[in-house]
């Protein structure tokens, strides 16, 4: 074991420390005001930003002779204190402490905080963390939006009515945070990162109103800054007005001066004017598409009435044709009838010339001998000569007396008429 001096008494080496403390230089500090409590001489407070703290006490006489505003040291206050470490030895009935002592002690300036504004956004445009987030392509019309603001805020109504004017019915999936204090930082990145693990969101607006530098510090914190850098989701910042710039703008995909421009980057796509178009666009469509049926149902019709047209003129041309047969057949009829006359006149002419021969004369004798003949046979010749003939009533001649038993009645023919008779087996006339 290596060999070391003493052993002193304590006391006298606590002493030597608070000599050895307070000999070193005298030194400002800036960083975020927390815990602050005050005894009757002094008030105590811790200084933080995000790499440390260091623990501060001030006498309120010089507290006093600061000026500082009525209660200008509060929690979330930025500061810039003058002073230097400061060791309390204790005793037998004290504690020993440590502290910053605080001579002197003022509101940090926009020019403290600016110039840590630019050290680290130089720091982190050497690491190339501005240009990832610009790198992720942003959905012209998403379904879900993450949105990172305080619950009661005027930039969640003015974000939620931009999304109205651009018509879009999309969902938000809210995580609400503090927005201005030493938690706030942590509590933004804690939720951009829920946000960002949800898969259904396809992009990330944080935002806030205006307020001065000091109050938008939260929204410059290293670590929240490199966390939007790294997502995977879009991030769109809108903290602050148009001249106000923190460091989460130059990491975010899209910086924007207001929530309402938030609203326009989130939803690239302006819902009411496409529909709009669409509606319009529908509309024309549909008068061109009625307009070329109502051409081809023209066209159609004017094609379906050809065949019509067609065979209207076929069936013209065929009763013409017809007509020309039907009229040629009639004058070859007519001619050959003619014809057939001239020659029946001559054949007629030359019978009749054959005729007046001897041998008509001869043939007429013989028709007269053969009428006389004939003449001389038949019954009415017969019933002349007092004769009658017997006809049953289907006016048949009934030729034997069976017959005319059988007939019952007969109607007898005489030379002059007819009369009705009844058959009586006796052989008397009924």
């Amino acid at each position: 074991m290596q060999e070391l001096p003493g052993p002193f008494p304590v006391g006298r080496y606590a002493r030597k420390l608070q000599e050895e403390l307070r000999r070193r230089a005298r030194v400002r500090l800036v960083g975020e005001v927390t815990g602050v409590s005050r005894s009757k001489v002094q008030a105590y407070f811790e200084l933080r930003d995000a790499e440390g703290a260091v623990p501060c006490a001030i006498w309120l006489d010089d507290l006093e002779k600061a000026g500082l505003p009525e209660g200008g040291l509060r929690d979330g206050a930025e500061v810039v204190v003058g002073g230097g470490p400061d060791y309390y030895p204790g005793g037998g009935q004290a504690s020993p402490s440590f502290a910053f002592r605080a001579t002197q002690v003022r509101l940090a300036g926009e020019g403290d905080l600016l110039a840590r504004l630019a050290a680290l956004r130089k720091q982190l445009r050497a690491e190339g963390l501005f240009e990832l987030q610009k790198q992720l392509a942003r959905p012209l019309l998403p379904k879900t939006i993450g949105v990172v603001t305080a619950e009661g805020g005027a930039a969640r109504r003015d974000l939620l009515a931009g999304l109205a004017r651009r018509g879009w019915a999309g969902t938000v999936v809210w995580a609400f945070a503090p927005v201005q204090d030493r938690r706030a930082a942590p509590a933004i990145g804690s939720a951009i990162q829920d946000l960002a693990a949800v898969p259904a969101v396809e992009a990330i607006v944080v935002t806030r109103g205006g307020g001065s530098l000091a109050d938008l510090w939260a929204f410059c914190d290293e670590t929240l800054c490199r966390t939007v850098a790294m997502l995977r989701v879009p991030v769109i910042s809108a903290v602050g007005h148009e001249r106000d710039s923190t460091l989460i703008d130059d990491v975010a995909a899209v910086a924007c001066s207001t929530p309402t421009h938030a609203a326009e980057a989130a939803v690239p796509l302006d819902c009411r004017a496409a529909r709009g178009e669409l509606t319009r666009g529908a509309a024309a469509l549909q008068r061109v598409g009625q307009g070329a049926v109502d051409a081809r149902t023209r066209h159609l019709v004017s094609l379906a009435r050809g065949p019509a047209r067609a065979l209207r003129r076929e069936r013209a041309a065929l009763n013409q044709k017809t007509r020309e047969v039907r009229a040629a057949s009639e004058r070859g009829l007519a001619e050959r009838r003619a014809f057939q006359r001239r020659l029946a006149s001559v054949v007629l002419v030359r019978a009749a010339r054959r005729a007046a021969g001897p041998e008509a004369q001869a043939r007429r004798e013989a028709l007269r001998r053969a009428e006389v003949a004939f003449r001389a046979h038949e019954p009415e010749r017969t019933l002349e000569r007092g004769y009658a003939l017997a006809e049953d009533a289907a006016g048949e001649p009934v030729a034997t007396a069976a017959a005319a038993r059988a007939a019952g009645r007969v109607r007898l023919r005489f030379a002059d008429g007819r009369v009705g008779a009844r058959i009586d087996e006796d052989g008397s006339e009924g």
